[in-house]
């Protein structure tokens, strides 16, 4: 599967499905917030690493999509969470260690090597779309 962006697909989306969006999200940050006050800021960072719109918009392309391409999405939505823990260790192992311009750079540069990686070995062997 090769990413894309389809312009098209923006005239499909109701107004009410980016409000439900935006509550998921705010309820998934909250969530995080409350953990963090809960059990300190290096389990409340563990959750940033979760996409916060992640339950609307799999709802939201089951609805326009079909299951085959939620399943899609669920699985590049994995893919996306690992590259973020890895960003996180990152930054929370290097970040009494140097300069913050430096770990934002190295955390950032694992970010995409993780997430660049994992694409290829889900997606590298299949054809592309026609």
């Amino acid at each position: 599967m090769t990413p894309r962006f389809r312009p098209s697909a923006l005239a499909k989306v109701n107004a009410w499905e980016y409000a439900v969006r935006f509550a998921f999200g705010g309820i998934v940050t909250l969530g995080t917030g409350l953990a963090a006050h809960a059990w300190g800021p290096s389990v409340g960072g563990l959750f940033l690493a979760f996409p916060a719109i992640l339950p609307a918009s799999l709802t939201l392309v089951h609805m326009h999509e079909g299951r085959r391409d939620t399943v899609d999405e669920a699985r590049g939505a994995r893919l996306g969470t690992l590259g973020l823990l890895v960003f996180a260790a990152l930054a929370w192992i290097l970040a009494s260690r140097g300069p913050a311009a430096l770990v934002l750079a190295v955390a950032t540069a694992g970010w995409a090597v993780t997430c660049g990686v994992a694409w290829a070995l889900v997606y590298g062997d299949e054809p592309p779309p026609r």
